[in-house]
């Protein structure tokens, strides 16, 4: 590995760090080098503040007495192109020309259409040094969820669900947990790295679902659930006010403090295609849709998902309610506790 990727490969260790606290913006991370020697790092820590290449800046200026000269010999690593537009803060494009840096490395282009490309010539117009695509891959891959959501005017769809070793989904009547104790707590860090997660109708009414990181250190997503005709006992979990609830619905939209009633025409025809448009709207970049079976199936029949994640127990039910099926290739494979975890990326 090169001294461009190993640098790179720290820029993604960082901004990593921002998972769960920057959407919709992307993650991102930068480093900062000089004579051979790390100076500076930082990344983006939450939506609306400070970027990774700002950070990194005042990061040097903090340690060195010299730090302008430092930065003026230095090269900049940011594993995504440096903004040039004023959105939430200035951009960081005018600032790295005001420090003089005169080498930037970029891991990938920024498709946002104010971004794209216009920091890179910005910075190459007043004689710096940009070279770009370093780990090109694994920066796309980081920022999966913000590239989907530009791209496709959605969030990016993560299915989730248990199945016994005979691919069972659930007991045709009541309900029976599958996996292990360490697949609900993974489940549960899934949930704080994700903007939102969704259940149907049934699983709420049968699993009375808390939909939080309880088992787990973070902030809670938005929970969202589908309940067409406002029929679901306002005793379940989901309307205890703990945390900001989304409810689809075909007959109002009205706010009652956390709980957001919004109502949707398509029921019938487009649920789910709606559904993901009005999470754009809002600016959710990611949702994990966790069940039940009929939900699932209905967002991998209209082709509405990007990741699948499956736990497989070990336990032989030889009836009941069917786990989902997918066309697509098994990505990886892990051992959670007693499970196996399978996950799965759809093919394009």
């Amino acid at each position: 590995m090169s001294a461009d990727e190993l640098y790179m490969l720290r820029c993604l260790e960082l901004a990593s760090l921002g998972a769960g606290y920057v959407s919709p913006n992307p993650m991102v991370g930068a480093v900062i080098v000089a004579d051979g020697k790390i100076i500076g790092e930082g990344y983006h820590q939450h939506y609306g503040e400070a970027h990774a290449e700002v950070n990194a800046i005042h990061n040097v200026l903090s340690q060195y007495p010299n730090a302008e000269a430092l930065l003026q010999r230095s090269t900049m690593y940011v594993s995504l192109e440096p903004c040039a537009h004023f959105g939430k803060t200035p951009p960081c494009s005018d600032l790295i020309l005001k420090y003089q840096i005169p080498k930037v490395v970029i891991g990938s282009r920024d498709p946002y259409a104010e971004v794209n490309g216009k920091g890179i010539s910005k910075l190459q117009a007043t004689g710096i040094e940009v070279i770009e695509g370093v780990l090109k891959q694994e920066c796309l891959n980081l920022n999966k969820r913000f590239f989907t959501r530009i791209a496709k005017q959605r969030p990016y769809i993560i299915l989730k669900w248990a199945q016994t070793a005979d691919g069972y989904f659930a007991p045709e009547q009541g309900q029976h947990w599958i996996s292990s104790e360490s697949a609900k707590i993974l489940t549960h860090r899934w949930r704080s790295e994700e903007d939102a997660v969704l259940v149907g109708y049934r699983t709420a009414l049968s699993d009375d679902p808390q939909l939080n990181v309880r088992a787990w250190t973070g902030r809670n997503p938005k929970r969202i659930v589908i309940d067409r005709n406002l029929s679901l006992p306002k005793s379940l979990h989901l309307f205890d006010q703990s945390q900001e609830t989304l409810v689809f619905n075909a007959f109002k939209t009205e706010i009652d403090q956390q709980i957001k009633y919004l109502e949707l025409e398509n029921f019938d025809t487009l649920l789910p295609q709606s559904i993901c448009y009005q999470l754009y709207l809002m600016d959710v970049q990611s949702l994990i849709i966790e069940g039940g079976a009929q939900t699932l199936e209905l967002f991998i029949k209209a082709g509405l998902w990007d990741e699948a994640r499956v736990f497989t127990g070990s336990e032989i039910w030889a009836k009941g309610i069917k786990s989902p099926k997918l066309d697509a290739k098994t990505a990886e494979k892990h051992h959670i506790g007693t499970d196996v975890l399978t996950i799965y990326h759809r093919e394009i």
